[in-house]
Order: C-alpha cells, then sequence, then structure tokens
C-alpha cells in the first residue's frame, strides 16, 4: 500500500479530494490526514499575502481578527474529521491526525515515520510571502521529512 501523508489547512472540498485520490490512479493507497497547528504569526503573513494579492479589506480583517470560543482544539478536529470523511466518502482509506505544538514539522516527521509513510502532499492555500522566502509548509517539509513532498493548491469555491 502507498502511504501518503496529507498536510491540509482547512477542509477539503469534492475539488481537492479528486485531485489528490487521483494523483495515483491504479495504485492502492492510503491517506493520513494531517492538520497543523495555528501560529499566531500566520495572521500576519495571511494579511501579507492578502496585501500581495490586493485584497485590501481581507488583509485588515487578517490582523484585526480575535480567537473567538470556536477557536482551537475542537475546530480543529472538526476540520481533520470533515477532511477524513470527504476522502472515504471517495472510497479512500483515511485517517486524521493534528500536530500540536509550536513546530508541527517534528510531528510531521513522526508522523511520516510511523506509518512509514512514502509521500507528503501539502494542500494549502497560496502563501506568496512564505514561498517567497521558502518558509511555506512543502519547502520546510522538504528539508524535514525524509520523503518526496509535492505542494498543491487547494481549491478555492468561495
Amino acid at each position: 500500500m502507498y502511504t501518503i501523508v496529507l498536510l491540509v489547512e482547512k477542509v477539503l472540498n469534492d475539488e481537492d479530494v479528486k485531485l489528490v485520490t487521483s494523483l495515483h490512479e491504479g495504485v492502492e493507497t492510503s491517506f493520513v490526514v494531517v492538520l497543523p497547528g495555528k501560529a499566531d504569526h500566520r495572521k500576519l503573513l495571511q494579511a501579507l499575502d492578502d496585501v500581495a494579492l490586493v485584497r485590501l479589506e481581507e488583509a485588515a480583517e487578517d490582523i484585526e481578527e480575535t480567537p473567538g470560543p470556536d477557536d482551537g482544539a475542537d475546530a480543529a478536529r472538526r476540520t481533520l474529521d470533515a477532511s477524513v470523511a470527504a476522502l472515504r466518502a471517495a472510497g479512500a482509506n483515511a485517517v486524521g491526525e493534528t500536530t500540536p505544538g509550536r513546530d508541527p514539522l517534528d510531528t510531521l516527521k513522526q508522523i511520516v515515520e510511523r506509518h512509514t509513510a512514502d509521500e507528503v502532499i501539502v494542500l494549502t492555500d497560496p502563501h506568496f510571502i512564505e514561498e517567497l522566502f521558502h518558509r511555506d509548509w512543502a519547502s520546510r517539509a522538504r528539508q524535514n521529512v525524509g520523503v518526496p513532498v509535492l505542494k498543491l493548491f487547494a481549491h478555492d469555491l468561495s
């Protein structure tokens, strides 16, 4: 079985599921969906990305946004469960894990080793500032996990 660790930042939609399940057609695959913990610096980076895309209202909202009672472990678990359910609904074998703590890449490496993963797929929204400086999840994972890392952009159906 070909095992893929799939790092996501939000719930997989139907297009995302089609994309990741079609990458290795004809090969029996399993997915370990990983949701990195939220870091405070990501709000600033998201705001900078919005400025780069001339989405000024969104940039202001990113900076002003205050965590609500729904933020945290419960929201992360719901996001993870929904993504695993979406993969399973498409017929894929899938489980989910979160990466608590300051640096989720250490946990990601442990997940890769524990599941004897063959590949990591990072499926996120574009993060132009992080990508420019090679500080995005995929660039950092390539230096850390010891298996091939593929970066894909999540579909935005809003």
